[in-house]
């Protein structure tokens, strides 16, 4: 039998299911409840400190097969469920927490078209303000896929402060994205298609960029940084930038994007905490809301992924509402202490 692909796994999942008409509203990814309140600059220096020692080295046991093998027979511990990577470039943290992983090629077949989610939500702030993701860490994504043999990368986002081309330049992530050799993509209107969500509880339906759907291959890169009414925004929040109308996810936050997360499969998620936006998020303004973490966290698993930096800003994982619907739906694991985690320090 031929093995089904992503691009037509989802296919036949969206298109033999029912659907529920979303419910209109603003436009926008910003929030549209009670903020919280920002930290005090003394909670932010103990979070910086939190973020060097978030998740303890783990040292990977061996296989089941491995442990029936012969004695003389070498064993093959199995791949991390997370690798973190701390104190370098971004460039090279993204390169060995992929390497840790088993590699880029375990994500990006031979020819295949990529797609890397991004967050660039706002065309006034550069990179250093953390409102979006760092254009290295995305470049480094771009030309690890390249390496693998990609046949196309593109790289989008769906910005609400902005043009998408201002935004694209400001963020800096066009020039770098170019640099490796990607390709830059404004998300056209007429390409938001009607999409029944089936696994979805409360979000059933939802206009959803069709190429995000169809590419073989999506990796997520969203930046790590604190959200008034999500509380941080991290690997699933940054999927809301795939639909077109956003007001109505707000409602039922937690569970609508979890359910759009039931949809939307990243192989890849990549969050950038390089930068941290520590209070005042999602589109920051101030750099003294900005905490240098230096740290990069790669997962085949959005949860785990989400799960674990969460602590980068001193919360758990079940202190995120998509978090806990996440799990509850199966789509991933936020038990950190009984994940493979292997930490990888660069400054030592």
């Amino acid at each position: 039998m031929q093995a089904i692909t992503r691009r037509d796994f989802l296919r036949t999942l969206a298109l033999g299911a029912g659907a529920l008409a979303l419910p209109a509203g603003l436009a926008g990814c910003q929030a549209d409840g009670t903020a919280t309140l920002p930290p005090t600059q003394a909670q932010a220096a103990s979070w910086q400190t939190a973020a060097a020692s978030a998740a303890p080295s783990r040292t990977p046991q061996p296989s089941p097969e491995a442990e029936t093998s012969s004695p003389s027979t070498a064993t093959s511990a199995p791949a991390p469920h997370l690798a973190v990577a701390r104190n370098g470039e971004p460039q090279e943290m993204v390169r060995r927490a992929i390497a840790a992983l088993g590699g880029i090629a375990q994500f990006v077949p031979q020819n295949s078209t990529v797609i890397i989610k991004p967050n660039i939500c706002t065309g006034y702030h550069s990179y250093e303000y953390a409102a979006t993701t760092n254009p290295w860490v995305v470049a480094a994504l771009v030309s690890l896929c390249l390496e693998a043999g990609a046949r196309k990368v593109q790289v989008m986002d769906h910005p609400f402060g902005g043009p998408p081309a201002q935004a694209y330049v400001t963020s800096g992530i066009a020039e770098q994205v170019h640099s490796a050799g990607g390709e830059m993509v404004e998300m056209a209107r007429f390409k938001f298609l009607s999409t029944p969500i089936p696994a979805g509880r409360s979000l059933r339906q939802a206009e959803i960029y069709d190429e995000i759907l169809t590419a073989d291959v999506l990796i997520n890169v969203p930046i790590a940084k604190h959200h008034s009414l999500a509380r941080l925004t991290l690997g699933m929040k940054n999927l809301m930038g795939v639909i077109q109308d956003r007001s109505a996810i707000h409602q039922d936050l937690g569970q609508r994007l979890a359910d759009l997360s039931s949809l939307v499969r990243p192989a890849l998620t990549v969050v950038d905490a390089v930068r941290m936006l520590m209070a005042n998020g999602p589109t920051g303004g101030s750099l003294d809301d900005v905490v240098q973490a230096n740290t990069v966290i790669a997962s085949a698993d959005i949860v785990a992924a989400d799960s674990l930096a969460a602590t980068l800003f001193g919360l758990q994982p079940e202190d995120l509402s998509y978090v806990r619907a996440g799990v509850e739906m199966g789509l991933g694991r936020s038990d950190l202490a009984a994940l493979r985690i292997e930490e990888i320090d660069l400054g030592g």
